[in-house]
């Protein structure tokens, strides 16, 4: 019997999510619980065991694809005969009986081109055959850059499909700068009595401290209200080979320094190896950056929509300063503050700046 595999609902209220990798292929025979999709919900990437054994009849979804929940993805498993079309089946060949018990094999059948009608159109336009061209797209499909190539002339453009977490991020980029009007404030801090090697964490409990003053920092902007937050849940933005993953680091004003920067080293290692849980990526009240020694003097980073600010270190180095009268070396670096002017007044941002470089420096 055909197992019809629907596209199951994740929880956290998601209903739809993108096939990110497909793990088997059609004519693949499976087992119960063997590796089947994988897909991308929010910013995680869930592998999805399969629920039935036997062939994958056919992938209804390709990768890249969004889809909402309960959508069939896949076909698991030989359609019924039913007893009526057993009775009057003709006689089978030898020969066919033959291939048809032979056990599917992981290759696609001879003969069959993957390609796009765009590529096939460029093909026939540049007399390119095809079956002759040696495919370098993702699951074994012909690119165009493939069949300029086989044409002899240049390579088009590699051209990569906006999916996963650089789609997430795409669209939430592009959502913020529709919606926020970004001012960035700045002012150099020195970092002589900070822990450089807890430096994110340090700078999480400043904000944490300084949001308390400063609650409209601390907040939502929500059509026509502004919504103030009474608890300190900050997210830290991390690098990751799949783009820009923002996890949160919880109660940052209670917790001792120690804690924050155990959970800081925590979410980053799983952000870099993309095992965080979903609650991992959720619920940010404010969120720091810094990027270390790649950060430059400042940067002016925008603001974590639907947050209201987002503070930035830049690069920390030894810089002159004026101390007593007398000039000296110290590690001097500038905090930039991007923030949105529709909730917070340019002055109420200047001082909650200057208020965390205060708990910096002292």
């Amino acid at each position: 019997m055909a197992y019809e595999f629907k596209l199951p609902d994740l929880g956290e209220g998601l209903t739809e999510a993108e096939i990110a990798r497909w793990l088997v292929e059609e004519g693949q025979v499976i087992a119960e619980d063997d590796p089947l999709v994988e897909v991308q919900t929010d910013k995680t990437t869930v592998e999805i065991p399969s629920p039935a054994a036997g062939p994958v009849t056919r992938i209804l979804a390709k990768e890249g694809d969004v889809v909402p929940v309960g959508t069939v993805i896949v076909v698991i498993g030989e359609p019924a005969v039913s007893p009526g079309d057993e009775q009057t089946a003709p006689p089978a060949d030898p020969g066919e009986t033959a291939r048809a018990a032979a056990p599917p094999t992981r290759e696609p059948p001879a003969g069959r081109v993957q390609a796009t009608p765009l590529v096939r159109r460029i093909a026939a336009e540049l007399g390119v055959d095809l079956g002759a061209v040696t495919p370098t797209g993702p699951a074994g499909r012909i690119t165009e850059a493939d069949v300029r190539q086989a044409a002899g002339g240049t390579p088009a453009a590699r051209r990569v499909p906006l999916r996963g977490v650089r789609r997430l991020i795409a669209e939430h980029m592009a959502r913020a700068h529709r919606e926020v009007a970004p001012v960035t404030w700045v002012e150099e801090c020195d970092f002589s009595r900070v822990d450089l090697s807890r430096l994110v964490a340090t700078v999480l409990k400043a904000c944490a401290l300084s949001l308390k003053e400063f609650p409209e920092l601390n907040a939502r902007f929500d059509g026509d209200a502004i919504v103030y937050l009474d608890h300190y849940d900050l997210g830290v933005a991390v690098q990751t080979d799949a783009g820009l993953v923002v996890p949160v680091v919880r109660g940052c004003d209670h917790r001792p320094v120690d804690e924050l920067d155990a959970d800081v080293r925590r979410l980053a290692e799983g952000a870099r190896a993309g095992t965080l849980a979903a609650e991992d990526l959720r619920g940010s009240t404010f969120t720091v950056t810094s990027a270390g020694k790649l950060a430059g003097l400042f940067q002016t980073p925008i603001v974590n929509h639907p947050e209201v600010a987002i503070l930035s270190v830049g690069r920390i180095a030894d810089r002159p300063v004026v101390r007593d009268g007398q000039v000296a070396v110290a590690p001097v670096g500038y905090v930039a503050l991007t923030f949105d002017h529709r909730v917070v007044d340019g002055a109420r941002a200047a001082g909650f700046g200057l208020d965390v470089i205060r708990r910096l420096e002292e």
